[in-house]
């Protein structure tokens, strides 16, 4: 998910991984020039771990299974994506905390990323991030009056659904909600937006803001390019 350099030529590196969730383990020559490809966002591995105690650091030795990162290197959208969603992973996730579930939503996202939904399935992994964290949104029905249709809001206060009609005295205090994400199947490139905004507001204010820290940059440079590309689509 994520590296820092350490020593000369080590690194460490932190791993999602099925059986043990978020791990870290150093990896001697890792930052080298033979072994740095290996270490990027989104490749595939197969990892042994040693140490002499379990709450030690370790060593990590690893071997490539698929190095997908390389893929993106010419899609500033995709490849944003794939950066601001590990760095999301390697900085909330508790360590070796196994969440098998979203291991496999996470591996299922990377596999459909160079296909045409990649951004409306990200917005779905952050909100089963978000859920998995303890901070779930409530989606099912209106806040204010119970409805499950007509769901164009959330309540950045409460994270509930809000109906169309109800929202609109105070819309403009509401995050806007992707229709796919409430059974309506039309999706652009805004709706992807409109999702990356609402769940890095919610990521923000449960996680990073109690850490006294801001949201990973990543995230924001995403939702920028993204504004980048709507802008441009609106000009022609």
């Amino acid at each position: 998910m994520s590296i820092q350099p350490h020593g000369e030529s080590g690194l460490v590196a932190q791993m999602f991984t099925q059986s043990y969730g978020r791990h870290a383990g150093f990896v001697s020559g890792g930052n080298g020039r033979r072994q740095k490809p290996l270490f990027q966002p989104g490749n595939y591995l197969q990892v042994s771990w040693r140490g002499r105690l379990s709450e030690h650091l370790g060593n990590f030795t690893c071997e490539p299974l698929g190095l997908r990162a390389s893929d993106f290197l010419d899609d500033p959208l995709r490849l944003g994506a794939l950066n601001a969603a590990m760095t999301l992973l390697a900085t909330t996730l508790p360590e070796r905390e196994p969440h098998p579930n979203l291991y496999d939503a996470t591996l299922a996202w990377l596999e459909g990323l160079s296909g045409p939904y990649w951004g409306e399935t990200l917005v779905l992994l952050e909100v089963r991030l978000l859920d998995v964290l303890g901070f779930g949104l409530d989606l099912s029905s209106c806040a204010a009056t119970g409805l499950t249709e007509e769901l164009d809001y959330v309540s950045p206060r409460s994270g509930r659904a809000v109906s169309r009609e109800a929202a609109e005295p105070y819309k403009d205090k509401l995050l806007k909600l992707p229709g796919f994400l409430v059974g309506r199947q039309h999706t652009d490139l805004q709706s992807v937006y409109d999702g990356l905004q609402m769940t890095g507001y919610f990521f923000e204010k449960y996680i990073f803001h109690a850490q006294n820290k801001p949201l990973p940059e990543a995230h924001g440079r995403l939702t920028n390019r993204l504004q980048r590309a709507l802008d441009k689509e609106a000009a022609n």
